[in-house]
C-alpha cells in the first residue's frame, strides 16, 4: 500500500514511528493574506525545522500534519521542511472549522466540497503535485452547526470514494465525537478508518469507550497543553485504557504547532504552555508511562503499527 507525502509517495511499511498529530504551522490565513509584515516567514520554518529535527533526533521518521484550509495550509512550506530535515510528512486536505464556511462553499453542496478534497488527494494540493494522505474536519463546542456538518459529510464522501483515512478534532467535554461518529455512520464509511482526535483532552474513561466502542482510534494527542488536563491526568487516562487493552487504537502525540499566531510573539506559546514542544512526548511522557509498565511492545503497537491499521494496512 502506498501513502501520499509532501515528497512523493510512500509504501505504508516505510512510515516507521511516527508522530500522528503535529503542526509544522498554523496562522489565519486571512490576516496573513491581508498583513503579511505581521509574519516572518523565515522564521516559521526556522523554529519548525528546529522542532521536527529534535524528533527526528528521537526515532520519528513520520509526521503527519493535519493543518488544512482555517488554519492557512502550505504544502510547500511543508515540503521544503521534509526536505531540509530528512523527516517524511504527511498533508491533509479537509476544513477546519467550528462554525460557518466561506461563501464559495457555503453556497455550494456537499458535493461540489467533497470534490474538492478528492481533487487534493488525486490531483494535488493548491496547485501543486502534492497529494494529500488523509482528511481532517472540527467540531468544538459549538457543536453540529450546518457549516460544520457540511465538512463532516464532505469528508466521509471523499473518504468513500478514495478510501483515505479520517482524522478529526473534537471535544470531550461536549462529547462532539460522538456526533462525528453519528455523521460518519449516516454516510456509510468505515469507521475502523476514523480517527477521533483530542479524546486525551478528558479523563472520563466511560466517554472514551463509548467513542472506542465504534471500533474507531482515538488521539491521545495533545500532550503538553495542560491547562486543558495535566499530564499525570492524561497518563493514568492512558494506562488505564492500556490495561484495557486498547493499545491497538490509540495514538499518541502533542498537537504541537511550531508557530501559531494564537501565541504571537512566539516565546508567549512558551509562557502559556512550558511544556509544549514536539519533542516533550517522546523525551518526558513516554520515559514515564514505561515506568508505570507500559511495554516496548505497546510502545511499538502505538507509534508504528497503528498507523498501518488506521489505513488498513495490517
Amino acid at each position: 500500500m502506498k501513502v501520499n507525502s509532501v515528497l512523493g509517495e510512500l509504501h505504508i511499511d516505510d512510515l516507521g514511528y511516527t508522530l500522528v498529530h503535529e503542526h509544522m504551522r498554523t496562522r489565519s490565513e486571512a490576516v496573513a493574506v491581508q498583513f503579511p509584515h505581521l509574519y516572518d516567514e523565515q522564521e516559521e520554518f526556522e523554529l519548525a525545522k528546529k522542532q521536527v529535527l529534535g524528533a527526528k533526533a528521537y526515532g520519528v521518521k513520520t509526521i503527519f500534519d493535519p493543518t488544512v484550509m482555517g488554519l492557512d495550509r502550505d504544502v510547500k512550506l511543508m515540503e521544503k521542511i521534509s526536505k531540509e530535515t530528512g523527516v517524511q510528512i504527511i498533508a491533509a486536505t479537509g476544513v477546519y472549522t467550528f462554525d460557518t464556511l466561506p461563501t464559495r462553499f457555503a453556497v455550494n453542496d456537499v458535493d461540489f466540497l467533497a470534490e474538492q478534497f478528492v481533487r487534493d488527494i488525486e490531483v494535488g494540493i493548491q496547485n501543486t503535485p502534492i497529494k494529500a494522505g488523509f482528511l481532517k474536519c472540527a467540531t468544538d463546542v459549538q457543536g453540529i452547526t450546518p457549516g460544520v456538518e457540511k465538512v463532516i459529510r464532505a469528508v466521509a464522501r471523499a473518504h468513500l470514494q478514495t478510501g483515505k483515512p479520517i482524522m478529526t478534532h473534537s471535544h470531550p467535554a461536549t462529547e462532539t465525537g460522538l456526533r462525528q461518529i453519528e455523521i460518519f455512520e449516516q454516510e456509510g464509511v468505515d469507521l475502523s478508518k476514523v480517527l477521533i482526535g483530542h479524546c486525551g483532552d478528558t479523563d472520563n474513561i466511560d466517554y472514551i469507550q463509548r467513542v472506542l466502542d465504534y471500533g474507531v482510534f482515538i488521539g491521545m494527542d495533545r500532550y503538553g497543553i495542560s491547562r486543558v488536563l495535566s499530564t499525570q491526568k492524561r497518563n493514568e487516562t492512558v494506562l488505564q485504557l492500556l490495561d484495557k487493552g486498547y493499545e491497538n487504537r490509540i495514538f499518541l502525540s502533542q498537537d504541537y504547532c511550531c508557530t501559531t499566531d494564537m501565541y504571537k510573539p512566539n516565546d508567549l506559546k512558551k509562557h502559556v504552555h512550558p511544556d509544549w514542544s514536539m519533542t516533550y512526548l517522546l523525551e518526558t511522557v513516554i520515559p514515564v508511562l514505561k515506568e508505570h509498565g507500559v511495554t516496548d511492545k505497546q510502545l511499538e503497537t502505538i507509534m508504528v503499527d497503528n498507523v498501518k491499521r488506521w489505513f488498513k494496512a495490517i
